[in-house]
């Protein structure tokens, strides 16, 4: 092996070590409560996507372009399996990705003042290319929360990706938010520039259940 090639190996080997620490770093930065991949979803049954769609959705062109993922429907049919396992695969192709529970997000809203790792939490949610919100409308939200869910909402608006599940359309979040004008700017902000995705089918759970 000559020198020019050893220096060549060892640069290679350096980079790869750099790309997989920092893939590593994001990976415990996301706080996915479990890990979900594509490969263990299950398609067969579910009406609202394709197969093609999410590989669609795998080339990631709507984090380059900040633009959002929706997906809606009753619970049991893997909207947070989905969000999960793109914001895996993102972490993976570079993207910096946070996950967090409505509950859990409205929380480290309401103590950032506070409490110091609430606040560092929300800095790095307002740095990542991708913030994943999940099970919006399981739990009621107050008008104070809605308030700074709407602000935090404003804040990534055309800056990072947004990824929803909820099991309420629409239609039933002013009432969930409590303020049918400031609902009405949250869904224009988050809808100008989104996929919108609303699915319907059995609950996986109950099939299982079913199945035993």
């Amino acid at each position: 092996m000559s020198h020019l090639e050893f220096l060549k190996n060892l640069l290679e080997s350096e980079i790869a070590y750099r790309t997989e620490r920092r893939m590593n770093r994001n990976l415990a930065g996301a706080h996915f409560p479990v890990i979900k991949r594509i490969e263990g979803f299950v398609f067969q049954g579910l009406q609202g996507i394709s197969e093609q769609q999410v590989q669609n959705l795998l080339e990631f062109t709507w984090i380059d372009r900040n633009e959002n993922l929706l997906f809606f429907g009753p619970p049991g049919l893997g909207k947070t399996h989905l969000s999960i396992a793109l914001g895996l695969e993102a972490i993976q192709k570079g993207y910096t990705v946070c996950f967090e529970r409505i509950t859990s997000l409205v929380k480290l809203l309401k103590t950032m003042d506070v409490q110091r790792s609430s606040t560092f939490r929300i800095n790095r949610i307002m740095k990542s290319d991708v913030l994943i919100i999940d099970e919006i409308g399981y739990t009621p939200i107050d008008r104070k929360e809605a308030n700074l869910f709407f602000s935090l909402v404003s804040e990534l608006y055309e800056r990072s990706s947004i990824i929803i599940t909820s099991n309420k359309g629409f239609e039933s979040w002013a009432e969930m938010l409590g303020d049918e004008v400031m609902t009405t700017a949250l869904l224009d902000r988050l809808l100008h520039h989104a996929h919108v995705f609303s699915l319907d089918g059995v609950s996986y759970r109950i099939s299982e259940k079913k199945e035993r």
